[in-house]
């Protein structure tokens, strides 16, 4: 198990700098333009990888409204919206409040597919919530910018995104919906980039698109192929402990790479968060939904 375990680090660790290099690239790219770039680089990914391996199936109505709306809110909006969040937004806050997605998803399932909602998911929700608090707590005031309240969509997006694919599990290979799905959410964005041209800012510089490619095709792609296979090697309970270090991962980036130093209030704030979290994902779950269980990241 040692190699399953070393290869999950390896993910979680991928993703929690994900934060800080998107921040950095929020500097050299127009948030719009960064997200529909990103996503070129994973559909082109994606259709590479499928050759050979994609079965389409024959898709109803209701397969194609799903699609749609995983496309538009849980690929489209969710890019976006991130993007434009790290515009101001800290790294590291911003991870910490996309580590509530767990708590979140739980409460949707419990509101649309009528999950059960267990009184030991209710109080991780609180704790949860109440470490999002002392994360933007600035040690005179709460303090709500619009790169927080632009991360707190995203985290609702993305929340959205794992109800859209719970439902779609039951009826799709994983790999049609997430080739259609980020398909379809690039194509809803190219118009609103192709509008946008003359005012986006576009690096020039070669350094700045290497880091972009990488981040969207390792990120998004291999590290996301490499985090399913070993989710069956060591079963979701055990991988998602491993995902709730990314927030702490996202920290010592920052730390290192932005010089970003971590309060104590933060810190405490960060455990809080962690704890809801494991919490609420910790919870008994019938099999058939824990077989449903995976992660999606940034």
């Amino acid at each position: 198990m040692l190699r399953s375990y070393l290869l999950l680090i390896f993910c979680v660790t991928a993703w929690g700098s994900n934060f800080v290099f998107g921040k950095m690239l929020v500097a050299e790219f127009s948030p719009l333009f960064l997200s529909a770039m990103r996503l070129l680089f994973i559909v082109l990914f994606l259709l590479i990888w499928s050759r050979g391996r994609l079965k389409m199936p024959k898709l109803t109505r209701t397969d194609w409204l799903l699609l749609a709306v995983l496309g538009v809110v849980g690929v489209f909006i969710n890019q976006w919206s991130f993007y434009k969040g790290l515009v101001t937004a800290d790294p590291t806050t911003s991870a910490l409040i996309l580590a509530l997605t767990p708590i979140t998803t739980a409460l949707l399932a419990a509101l649309f597919l009528k999950e059960s909602l267990t009184g030991r998911m209710a109080i991780g929700s609180v704790i949860g919530t109440s470490g999002v608090l002392f994360v933007i707590y600035t040690g005179a005031e709460l303090h709500f910018d619009v790169g927080i309240l632009w991360i707190v969509l995203t985290m609702l997006t993305f929340a959205t995104s794992i109800i859209l694919v719970r439902l779609l599990g039951h009826r799709l290979p994983p790999l049609v919906t997430t080739l259609v799905s980020n398909l379809i959410g690039f194509g809803s964005m190219l118009p609103f980039v192709l509008i946008n041209i003359p005012s986006a800012t576009v690096s020039t510089s070669l350094s700045s698109w290497i880091l972009l490619f990488i981040t969207a095709v390792v990120m998004h792609g291999i590290v996301t192929l490499i985090w399913n296979s070993q989710l069956q090697q060591v079963g979701a309970a055990k991988a998602a402990m491993f995902a709730n270090l990314e927030p702490f991962i996202a920290m010592l980036f920052g730390l290192l790479l932005l010089a970003k130093p971590v309060t104590a209030v933060q810190f405490f704030g960060a455990v809080l968060i962690i704890a809801g979290v494991t919490l609420t994902t910790t919870s008994k779950e019938p099999r058939e939904k824990k077989k449903l269980s995976s992660i999606t990241s940034r």
